[in-house]
C-alpha cells in the first residue's frame, strides 16, 4: 500500500473514518496551501509561496500544483508575508508579525537581519541589494543588509505601503494600499512622487522583463500594467479578487496569489488563465448554517458562503472598508447578518458591503456563538471562562467559571451546550448552572445540534462524537484532519496591532446544514467534511 500523501502542512494526510451508519464525503476539498502571499521564482525553477496566516514557506511545481515545505508552521519563521532571493541563494523572508526580517541560507541556517520593523511585509532585491516596506500607517521603507547591518531608512510617514519592486531607472516602486495609490521613491535623494491614484485596494507592483509596471488590485481582481509616461494603465486581466501578490515566470507568464484561499492563477503572456494551485479554506474556522441552505464559514481573513454543491463564495475580506477584522466564529441571524466574534475581542453584526456593528468588545479571546429563538446571541469568551449574552440590553454573564470555553449551541428548550477545551468536557447550561454531559476528550472544540442529539468535535483526538437524548455518547467520526499533528504543533501567531490583535487563536468548529448532516472545518487540509447518516444502515 502506497504511502498517504503529505497534507498542506507537510505532514501524512489523516485518514478519516466514519463510524457504522455514517459516511464522509468533501463538500469542499482539500488545498495545497494556507493562503497565499509573496511569491518568488527559486533557483530551482519552483515557485517558493510565502503564508503568513499558515505560518510557512512551500515550494510550489506550478506544473502539477503540488507543494513541498520550505520552512513549517512549527519552524522558527512564523508569519512569512514576502519573500526573495539574492544572487547567492540566500532567501529573505518578511515576518509581517514578529517584526523582523530573516535569511534562510543555502545550507539552511536562519539569521535575523533586521528586527524591530513592525509589521515588515514587502521585500525586494536587485544587485543584491535589499529593500523592505513596513505595511502600517506609518509605514518606513528601509534597505537592509545581509550581514544585519543597521538597516538605512529611506522613507517614513507612509500609508501602509506594501510590495515594492525597483524600476529600470532605480526609484523604488510601491502601493499605498488603503490610498489607491503607486509611488515612487528615489533610494538617493529620497524623493517621493506620487505616479498614479484610483486604484481598488493596490497590493502590489513588478516590472516585467521589458521593464514595463505591473499591479494587482485586490479589491477588483485586476492586473494592470502601468504606462509611466501618461501615468494610464491597461487591463492585462481579470481574476478573482482577494489578490495578495504576484511574480513573472521567466518565460513571461504571470502567477497570481490570493491571500483569501491560497488560490495562484497562471497568465499566459496571450491571457489565457489556469488554475496553478487550487484553493481551499485558510482555516476554516467557526461554521454556520444559513437560512436557505449552505454555510456561513469564518475564514480569518474573510468571509466564504458555501452552497449546498460545495460551490465557494467571498463575499467579504479584511481589506474592504468595514470589514470586522480577522474573524473567528459565526453565526447567522434572522435577518440574514453575519454575527462573528474576531482576534480583537469583539462580537459584530456585519452585512457585506456596510460597516461593521460593534455588539460587544473588551471579550477575551471570543470564540464560538450561538443565537436562540429569541434572537439573544451567546458567546464564549474563552479567556475569561464566561459564556456572555448580547440582546438588545446590552451584554451580561450568563455563566463562569468555565475552563476555556470555545464552542456553543442552543439546545431545543433554549438551554446551551458549551464545550469547555481546557478539561476536555461537554457541559448543558440550563438558567446558569452547569451539568456535565460528556468528559474524557483531549480539547473539544465545535458544538452543534441536531433534534434531540448533540455533537461535539474533539479537536485534540480528530474525532466527533454524538451524545443522544440519553446521555449515551458514541463516536461517529474519528481520524479527521483538525488540531494539531502528534508530532508538530503550529506557531500560534501574535497578530498584528490595530489591524489584527492577536493571538490567533485556532477553532475547529461544526454546524449541522439544513438537510441534516453534520459539517466539519478541517483546518490540517483547508476542506470542509460532511458526515451523513445511512438511512438504511443497520
Amino acid at each position: 500500500m502506497s504511502e498517504p500523501q503529505p497534507d498542506r502542512l507537510g505532514h501524512p494526510s489523516r485518514q478519516p473514518a466514519a463510524a457504522h451508519g455514517w459516511q464522509l464525503a468533501a463538500l469542499v476539498p482539500p488545498g495545497q496551501l494556507t493562503g497565499s502571499n509573496g511569491l518568488r521564482w527559486g533557483p530551482e525553477g519552483e515557485l517558493y509561496v510565502a503564508q503568513a496566516f499558515g505560518s510557512q514557506i512551500s515550494a510550489v511545481d506550478t506544473r502539477t500544483g503540488a507543494a513541498r515545505i520550505v520552512t513549517g508552521a512549527d519552524g522558527r519563521i512564523a508569519a512569512p508575508d514576502d519573500l526573495a532571493f539574492d544572487s547567492h541563494g540566500n532567501l529573505y523572508v518578511t515576518e509581517v508579525m514578529n517584526a523582523r526580517v530573516s535569511a534562510i541560507r543555502p545550507g539552511g541556517r536562519i539569521d535575523v537581519i533586521a528586527s524591530d520593523v513592525p509589521v515588515a511585509n514587502g521585500i525586494t532585491i536587485h544587485a543584491d541589494r535589499i529593500f523592505m516596506s513596513e505595511f502600517n500607517p506609518e509605514g518606513r521603507i528601509f534597505e537592509l543588509f545581509a550581514d544585519g547591518s543597521q538597516p538605512r531608512e529611506l522613507a517614513t510617514g507612509l500609508m501602509m505601503p506594501n510590495a515594492l519592486s525597483l524600476g529600470p531607472d532605480g526609484c523604488l516602486y510601491f502601493p499605498l494600499v488603503p490610498m489607491g495609490e503607486i509611488w515612487r521613491l528615489d533610494p538617493v535623494s529620497r524623493a517621493l512622487e506620487r505616479i498614479i491614484g484610483g486604484l481598488d485596494i493596490p497590493t502590489a507592483v513588478k516590472f516585467d522583463a521589458a521593464g514595463k509596471l505591473h499591479v494587482v488590485e485586490s479589491g477588483s481582481g485586476v492586473v494592470s500594467s502601468i504606462d509611466l509616461g501618461a501615468g494610464s494603465r491597461t487591463l492585462v486581466a481579470q481574476v478573482a479578487y482577494g489578490i495578495d501578490n504576484f511574480a513573472f515566470a521567466p518565460d513571461g507568464r504571470l502567477f497570481v496569489s490570493h491571500f483569501t484561499d491560497g488560490e495562484i492563477v497562471e497568465i499566459a503572456t496571450g491571457g489565457k488563465q489556469r488554475i496553478a494551485v487550487q484553493g481551499a479554506m485558510t482555516g476554516p474556522f467557526g461554521l454556520a448554517a444559513m437560512p436557505g441552505g449552505g454555510l456561513a464559514v469564518a475564514d480569518g481573513m474573510s468571509l466564504a458562503v458555501v452552497s449546498g454543491a460545495g460551490e465557494v463564495g467571498r463575499p467579504a475580506m479584511m481589506l474592504q472598508h468595514g470589514f470586522p477584522g480577522y474573524v473567528r466564529g459565526i453565526a447567522v441571524d434572522a435577518a440574514g447578518a453575519f454575527i462573528v466574534t474576531n482576534s480583537a475581542g469583539q462580537c459584530a453584526r456585519y452585512i457585506p458591503g456596510s460597516e461593521a456593528e460593534v455588539l460587544c468588545e473588551g471579550l477575551d479571546q471570543a470564540m464560538g456563538i450561538a443565537i436562540d429563538d429569541a434572537g439573544t446571541i451567546h458567546v464564549c469568551e474563552a479567556g475569561a471562562g464566561r459564556v456572555v449574552a448580547i440582546d438588545g440590553k446590552g451584554a451580561r454573564t450568563v455563566a463562569s467559571g468555565l475552563n476555556r470555553p470555545t464552542g456553543i449551541a442552543v439546545a431545543p428548550a433554549g438551554s446551551l451546550y458549551v464545550s469547555e477545551a481546557a478539561s476536555g468536557r461537554l457541559v448543558h447550561l440550563d438558567n446558569g448552572a452547569g451539568s456535565v454531559v460528556h468528559s474524557g476528550m483531549a480539547e473539544p472544540h465545535g458544538v452543534a445540534v441536531s433534534g434531540d442529539q448533540c455533537f461535539v468535535l474533539d479537536r485534540g483526538m480528530g474525532s466527533l462524537v454524538r451524545i443522544d437524548r440519553n446521555g449515551e455518547a458514541r463516536e461517529v467520526a474519528r481520524s479527521l484532519p483538525v488540531g494539531d499533528h502528534d508530532k508538530a504543533r503550529a506557531n500560534v501567531l501574535p497578530g498584528i496591532k490595530d489591524l489584527m490583535p492577536g493571538p490567533l487563536l485556532p477553532f475547529s468548529d461544526i454546524a449541522v446544514t439544513s438537510g441534516g448532516s453534520v459539517a466539519v472545518g478541517a483546518n490540517q487540509t483547508g476542506a470542509i467534511l460532511l458526515l451523513s447518516a445511512i438511512e438504511d444502515a443497520g
